[in-house]
C-alpha cells in the first residue's frame, strides 16, 4: 500500500513580535505517515494543536523543523522547504483541503464555488458544473440556492458548500478540519458515506473531528497529537 503522505519531526511556534519575542511552542517532534485508502484522525484535547498540524501539512503555517514528504506526481516533495510556487501546484493536484469554514467570495454562486477546483485542473467548465450539481444534490443542499452566493447561507448550508468543493476532485491526499461541525444527523451520515467513498478510490484521509459518532464510523487509526507537546514559553 502506497504512503503518500509523511511526516517526520516537526516542530511549531508562534512568535510574540508584540511581546519582546517571546516564542510559543505548538508542537514538536511530530511524525507520522498516512497510508493510501485509510482514514487516520488527530486526536487530543483543544488546544493541543490538531489544527496546527492540517495547516503546517497545506502549507498555510511555515514549519521550524522537520520534513514534510508528500508524492506529488511522480516527485517526492517536502512541503517544509517548498517554494510557495511548489506549494500551489501540491494544492492543486495532490492535496485537498475542507476547512470548519467557506472563505466566501461575494457575486459567485454556490454551484461555481463547487466546480471552481475542477476547473483550475482544467476540467472544462459545463462538466465541472455537473459534478458539482451531483455532490450538493447528495448533500442535500436546496437546487433553489445553487445560483445564489454562499455568503447568504446559513453556516450549516455554507458548511455544505465547503464539503462540496472538497470532495469534489480527485485528490490523493485530503484534509479534513471539522467538516461535520455545523451538520444534523443526515448530512453527517452523508459526509461519512463520501469519506467511505474516497478510502475506496484510494485517496489518504487526516482529519480533526470531536464527533465521537462520526470519529468511530470514519477512522482507521488515531493519532495522539499530546505525544507532540511542545516545551512551554520561552524567551
Amino acid at each position: 500500500m502506497a504512503t503518500p503522505l509523511v511526516v517526520s519531526d516537526v516542530a511549531k511556534s508562534f512568535t510574540m513580535h508584540l511581546r519582546d519575542g517571546i516564542k510559543l511552542p505548538v508542537v514538536a517532534g511530530v511524525s507520522f505517515s498516512i497510508r493510501s485508502g485509510e482514514c487516520a484522525v488527530l486526536g487530543g484535547p483543544s488546544g493541543a494543536g490538531k489544527s496546527s498540524i492540517l495547516r503546517m501539512l497545506y502549507g498555510n503555517y511555515a514549519v521550524d523543523a522537520g520534513q514534510i514528504i508528500v508524492q506529488h506526481e511522480d516527485v517526492l516533495i517536502d512541503l517544509a522547504t517548498a517554494s510557495p510556487r511548489t506549494v500551489l501546484a501540491v494544492r492543486r493536484l495532490t492535496i485537498g483541503y475542507v476547512s470548519q469554514f467557506l472563505r466566501t467570495v461575494p457575486r459567485v454562486s454556490a454551484l461555481d464555488v463547487v466546480a471552481e477546483p475542477l476547473v483550475e485542473r482544467g476540467e472544462d467548465r459545463e462538466v465541472a458544473r455537473g459534478k458539482a450539481r451531483a455532490v450538493l444534490a447528495q448533500l442535500n443542499l436546496p437546487e433553489k440556492l445553487w445560483m445564489l452566493p454562499p455568503a447568504t447561507f446559513s453556516g450549516g448550508e455554507q458548511q455544505r458548500v465547503n464539503i462540496a468543493r472538497g470532495f469534489i476532485t480527485e485528490h490523493p491526499i485530503l484534509l479534513l478540519d471539522e467538516p461535520t461541525a455545523s451538520l444534523d444527523a443526515s448530512n453527517r451520515d452523508v459526509v461519512i458515506a463520501l469519506i467511505a467513498a474516497k478510502k475506496a478510490a484510494g485517496v489518504a484521509l487526516l482529519g480533526i473531528f470531536h464527533d465521537q459518532d462520526v470519529r468511530e464510523a470514519v477512522a482507521d487509526r488515531v493519532i495522539d497529537v499530546t505525544a507532540f507537546a511542545a516545551g512551554k514559553i520561552a524567551a
